[in-house]
C-alpha cells in the first residue's frame, strides 16, 4: 500500500522535476566535497615536500661543515694558532 502511494507521488510531474533537481544538486555537492578533499591532500603533500626540502638543506649544511672540520689534533692546533676558527 505504501509502495503504491509512493509510486503515484513519484509519477507526478512535480515529483519528477524535484527528483531531477535533487539529483543534480546532490551531484554538485559530492563533486565539491571531492574537490575539497583532493585540495587538502595536495596541501599535505606540499607541506611534506617543504619539510623534506628543509631537512635536506640542513643535512647538506652539516655535510659541508663536516668536510671542513680538522682531521686530527695537529690540524686543530694549527687552525687555533692561525685564528682560523
Amino acid at each position: 500500500m505504501i509502495v503504491n502511494i509512493l509510486g503515484r507521488i513519484a509519477a507526478t510531474r512535480w515529483a519528477k522535476a524535484a527528483l531531477r533537481y535533487g539529483t543534480i544538486a546532490l551531484t554538485i555537492v559530492l563533486f565539491l566535497l571531492s574537490f575539497r578533499r583532493s585540495g587538502e591532500r595536495v596541501g599535505r603533500i606540499a607541506e611534506r615536500l617543504e619539510t623534506t626540502e628543509k631537512a635536506n638543506e640542513i643535512q647538506s649544511q652539516m655535510l659541508v661543515a663536516a668536510a671542513r672540520r680538522p682531521r686530527n689534533r695537529d690540524e686543530l692546533l694549527d687552525r687555533l694558532r692561525d685564528g682560523g676558527f
